[in-house]
């Protein structure tokens, strides 16, 4: 057992305590845990608003793309308007059985117009894809978490 490990994950951060502004990469894993919670924090997007100020790369795979909902523009409309993201699909989620979580990626960003693009092959639950708009990298489901991180990597070396 990794004591160290251990003691980290019994001490973690609250999302308050984190300067996002000390990072040069801020992503939000996915999940159906983060439907309960990363949509509906105000100060998870006041971080993210501040830290896309600051040109920081921001990326998000499956239920994570959430976390942008709450985040703004320097004009104060929604970060995500008009941007092209992906996150798991309402088919993909209708699919899993996992409809009861309480916000749905897919519908959520279309409220707030993001240009939603999927990969959703007729039979395959985990069609999958990543999309890059500018600083902002996201990956529609686990299957794509892999692509997601390396395309974030690949900037983050072209801007150092």
């Amino acid at each position: 057992k990794d004591k160290e490990a251990q003691r980290k994950t019994e001490n973690s951060l609250k999302i308050d305590d984190v300067d996002f502004l000390d990072y040069d990469i801020i992503f939000m894993a996915g999940g159906w845990g983060a439907s309960y919670d990363l949509g509906q924090s105000e100060v998870l997007g006041k971080k993210i608003t501040e830290a896309n100020a600051e040109g920081i790369l921001l990326g998000s795979v499956c239920h994570g793309a959430l976390g942008f909902l709450k985040a703004k523009e320097t004009d104060g409309k929604p970060l995500v308007e008009g941007k092209k993201m992906t996150a798991v699909t309402d088919k993909q989620v209708e699919e899993l059985g996992i409809s009861i979580t309480p916000m749905h990626p897919e519908n959520e960003l279309r409220k707030l117009n993001a240009d939603f693009q999927s990969n959703t092959a007729f039979r395959d639950m985990f069609a999958t894809m990543m999309v890059v708009d500018g600083n902002i990298v996201t990956g529609q489901n686990q299957n794509s978490s892999g692509p997601t991180a390396q395309m974030l990597l690949r900037l983050l070396d072209r801007i150092q």
